[in-house]
């Protein structure tokens, strides 16, 4: 009799544990960019474990799929990136690699900001002559807050079927993120009201959702095509027309080759505004976002 209830007792000991372990256990959020790493932490709270593949200092397209990479795709309970072809150098080799069976296309830890919004810049023709264009549309999203709060809604829903021993958590948190950031959305909209129709020179078609929003009119781009180098004689062109239609900035990610933006503004005197693509380490979206606001208003203070 008494050893069965030791026994019993044990059991039930071992169960409560398990139950325990499995409710306040951290899932692995495997995010491809840092702004949706810091959206993940944010919703995720204390519930989640969050690596980012690359930093604002990179260029999302094109990022090798190393072993290290690898090694936290396999362990990845959620996987959290742009989509719309943005990752497509490595993201489906890392995939592969993995064996992580929760994570690939179709299953509930697969996930892709992108899927959750209407894109931009669909192209007509699909002709890689055109340079780097993306099928689905343009995948850009981030710089859209309207879209990030659309991304965050779907993301909350996630993470409640991913894990729901935390639904509450995600829920409240979910909550949370929507007060604060329309909030901000408010503000940065006073804010900006003064770069409404502001023409805009780009170093590659990063912008197009920052334009919408904004209402910035883009007049040039700096690359001849999406992802090729600008010339010199095509810069020359570019010169001689900004001095028949000038513009009042020029747009260019901090993570890019910036001698072509410098030049053109050494000869133009149009302000280059080199703006940080994502948030940097442990940044959080309103931080960044509200960062970029600040760049932009502050050429027409």
């Amino acid at each position: 009799m008494l050893y069965q209830w030791i026994t019993k007792t044990g059991l039930a000991v071992l169960l409560l544990s398990f139950g325990l372990n499995s409710a306040y256990a951290k899932i692995n959020v495997f995010a491809c960019e840092p702004e949706w790493a810091a959206l993940s932490r944010q919703l995720g709270g204390s519930a989640v474990k969050v690596f980012s593949a690359t930093t604002a200092q990179q260029d999302p397209h094109h990022i090798q799929a190393r072993p290290s990479l690898i090694a936290k795709v396999r362990r990845a309970d959620l996987l959290v990136c742009t989509g719309a072809e943005l990752e497509v150098g490595w993201l489906p080799l890392l995939l592969r690699k993995s064996g992580n069976g929760k994570i690939q296309s179709g299953q509930a830890g697969y996930f892709m900001a992108a899927n959750q919004v209407a894109l931009l810049e669909k192209p007509a023709v699909l002709d890689r002559s055109l340079g780097d264009i993306h099928a689905a549309g343009n995948p850009h999203i981030h710089f859209d807050p309207r879209r990030i709060q659309q991304i965050a809604n779907a993301l909350t829903q996630r993470l409640m079927r991913v894990d729901p021993a935390n639904r509450s958590l995600y829920q409240q948190n979910g909550q949370q993120f929507a007060q604060q950031w329309q909030q901000a959305i408010k503000k940065w909209q006073q804010k900006t009201q003064t770069l409404q129709g502001k023409r805009v020179v780009v170093s590659h078609n990063s912008w197009v959702y920052l334009e919408q929003w904004l209402g910035l009119k883009k007049i040039a781009t700096l690359e001849p095509k999406p992802g090729i180098p600008p010339s010199s004689a095509y810069l020359s062109k570019l010169l001689t027309q900004l001095k028949q239609n000038p513009a009042e900035m020029i747009l260019s990610a901090t993570y890019q080759n910036q001698k072509p933006a410098h030049w053109l503004s050494k000869k133009t005197s149009i302000p280059v505004i080199s703006l940080s693509f994502s948030p940097v380490k442990n940044e959080t979206l309103i931080v960044w976002f509200g960062r970029i606001v600040d760049q932009l208003i502050g050429v027409h203070l």
